[in-house]
């Protein structure tokens, strides 16, 4: 149990309407009522109030800010404990002049990253895989991948692993009865419920193993890489995806010089665009830099998005990439539709299946439908709006299952082989532990503060 008072700012520092100080602790409303001036004692309001009134410095008497008090009483509050939220004018200079009073209250400190939400964790309020879809919520990058991390700070996954855990929990009671009592078990009987018991849980387990690549993408993002020749629309292509001139567009082949990185949500795929400098042999020094970073991007990558000219031969430049990509997950953008055709579209078609062609006018925004199903096809089987947004998208998550998945196999062998019991039960333990370890049943301190610390301050 935590005995100590902790106070951070929760909301962005800078301007804006409101800035938001946390306050949790034994020590939240008691501390806070001996500098907030209101018409009443919030030592005597009710849980989850709010309240007007002044903060006032009581080493001067001085009025410090106007605010609005929310009041929440433990444990009915994020943290399980007595939590303060001192609503006050955004900017810089007045939330840090309240801060700095509330600090200076006994038994208070500053926050470390994450503590609230670490205090949420150790007091029970939620587990550990809840805690990190708080992350996950702060940085997704589409509506879909939050849809994703709100379920999992639900509880949608953890109740799921909880069911995976008492499977694997019945057949240690069951393993341990038979080692304590040999004499009441029959034994072809405790083989038969053992293959059962990890058959299912290792079945439960591959079905959310099969979401974990859907998962990664849409927590992370997919890497992608626009690339092409100088001159094909790259960047133009770029400024449209992401609604933002955020490249240099001009008729000046080489004007990207080098590669410009952007997130975007295209039907609710993250994806991380990377806008590369024409590849190309070049005598500019800095054009030459350029392209060596395009090359490193390409080979990071894991979407490419190839832009050819529909009003153009296919150039000695085109064709090396032709060939160079020829084993890449590669969509091929075939641009200026709106004009007459030259390119050779047959020698495109012999490098790559007709779905991973697509055909727009980026300056008329035409196509880019057709793009989006593409890429929802090659990465989700065109299947991301349905389903029950319950994705494993942590490596951590994987890593532990596919241990789990892999201790459950072995105590299924370990049987067929006729193997002691007692040894089978260790494969059965060393499942139910890493199950626990999602949980952060079985985490320890070092892994616990590890993840607490990627969490911002006030959070």
């Amino acid at each position: 149990m935590v005995h100590d008072t902790i106070a951070a700012i929760s909301t962005a520092v800078g301007e804006g309407g409101i800035a938001i100080i946390r306050v949790s602790g034994p020590d939240a409303i008691e501390g806070i009522a001996r500098i907030f001036r209101s018409k009443i004692n919030l030592k005597d309001a009710d849980t989850h109030t709010i309240h007007y009134g002044h903060i006032v410095d009581p080493s001067t008497g001085e009025q410090v800010e106007e605010v609005l008090v929310t009041l929440m009483r433990g444990p009915r509050s994020f943290t399980a404990e007595d939590v303060v939220e001192i609503n006050a004018h955004g900017g810089v200079i007045a939330v840090k002049k309240v801060l700095d009073v509330v600090l200076q209250l006994d038994g208070y400190r500053t926050a470390e990253p994450g503590e609230f939400t670490k205090r949420a964790f150790l007091n029970g309020r939620i587990d550990l895989m809840q805690a990190e879809a708080v992350i996950d919520l702060i940085r997704s990058k589409s509506d879909r991948a939050f849809s994703v991390a709100r379920k999992q700070a639900e509880g949608v996954l953890s109740k799921r692993i909880k069911v995976l855990r008492q499977t694997v929990i019945e057949l240690l009671a069951h393993i341990e009865v038979n080692i304590d009592y040999p004499e009441h078990d029959v034994e072809e009987m405790t083989s038969a419920y053992i293959r059962d018991q990890c058959g299912l849980a290792i079945y439960e387990i591959e079905r959310l193993l099969k979401t974990a690549n859907e998962g990664k993408i849409l927590r992370e993002g997919i890497v992608t890489a626009i690339v092409g020749r100088p001159n094909v629309g790259k960047s133009s292509l770029m400024n449209v995806l992401t609604q933002e001139n955020k490249a240099i567009v001009t008729d000046i082949p080489g004007t990207t010089r080098d590669v410009i990185e952007q997130f975007v949500a295209l039907n609710g795929i993250p994806l991380r665009l990377l806008d590369t400098a024409g590849i190309r042999e070049t005598s500019d020094v800095v054009e030459r830099i350029g392209v060596e970073r395009s090359r490193n991007a390409l080979e990071e990558a894991d979407l490419i998005l190839f832009v050819l000219n529909n009003n153009e031969p296919l150039q000695v430049e085109d064709r090396e990439l032709l060939e160079q990509l020829k084993d890449r997950p590669v969509i091929v953008i075939v641009n200026k539709t709106d004009l007459p055709r030259q390119l050779e579209i047959e020698v495109v078609e012999e490098a790559f299946p007709p779905q991973s062609i697509v055909r727009m006018s980026v300056v008329e925004e035409e196509g880019l439908d057709r793009l989006e199903r593409t890429i929802s096809e090659m990465f989700f089987e065109g299947q991301l709006e349905s389903g029950d947004l319950t994705y494993v998208s942590n490596v951590r998550h994987i890593s532990l299952l596919k241990r789990a998945k892999q201790s459950l196999e072995d105590a299924i062998e370990a049987s067929n082989m006729g193997i002691p019991i007692d040894v089978i039960q260790i494969d059965a333990r060393t499942a139910w532990e890493s199950l626990g370890e999602i949980l952060g049943d079985e985490a320890g301190d070092s892994l616990i503060d590890q993840i607490f610390s990627q969490f911002c301050l006030g959070k």
